[in-house]
């Protein structure tokens, strides 16, 4: 039997990026999800803001590597997520 600690934080398991789908926006590192500021459906254009990660009490801003629509949110504020996990997905 297992117990849940007090104040244990559970890990979701997300998806994993395909690295060669340049569609697919991953974790860069392990950490928390501090923002998401996109939705599905959203235009972004190459350098919008799309999410923050926390890691180490440093905070890392991602940007839309190009101009593209918001396929899907995997993840929201507060998610605990693994390098390479699936964030966001753009589409043409």
């Amino acid at each position: 039997m297992r117990i849940a600690r007090e104040g244990a934080v559970a890990l979701r398991r997300h998806a994993k990026i395909d690295p060669g789908n340049p569609a697919h926006v991953g974790a860069p590192m392990p950490g928390a999800i501090v923002t998401v500021t996109v939705h599905p459906g959203q235009r972004v254009t190459k350098g919008t803001p799309i999410a923050s990660i926390e890691a180490m009490k440093m905070e890392t801003v991602l940007f839309a590597d190009r101009d593209a629509t918001v396929a899907s949110v995997h993840v929201k504020p507060g998610d605990q997520v693994e390098a390479k996990d699936l964030l966001i997905a753009l589409s043409a």
